[in-house]
């Protein structure tokens, strides 16, 4: 994804702001409310989070944290 290539911090706020929830014991995370959360305090250069990135985002962190897989509830993807 070209945003992420050009942003690569956004991942890593997402990363953390994940972990900050599982390790204080969240049974769900949602990944709109972790990019809401990124709106309220967006990392530097970051202007507007598209909402169609945030599942994009979540499957990649279940690919690289696959201990998270079950506090996300994801869809089954229309397009590939």
């Amino acid at each position: 994804m070209a945003f992420d290539a050009e942003h690569p911090y956004v991942y890593s706020a997402l990363e953390r702001l994940t972990a900050d929830q599982v390790a204080a014991d969240s049974t769900r995370v949602g990944p709109k409310a972790l990019f809401e959360d990124l709106r309220w305090q967006p990392p530097a250069g970051v202007r507007g989070l598209n909402n169609s990135f945030t599942t994009l985002y979540a499957r990649t962190l279940i690919e690289d944290h696959p201990q998270w897989a079950s506090a996300f509830e994801l869809r089954r993807r229309r397009t590939p």
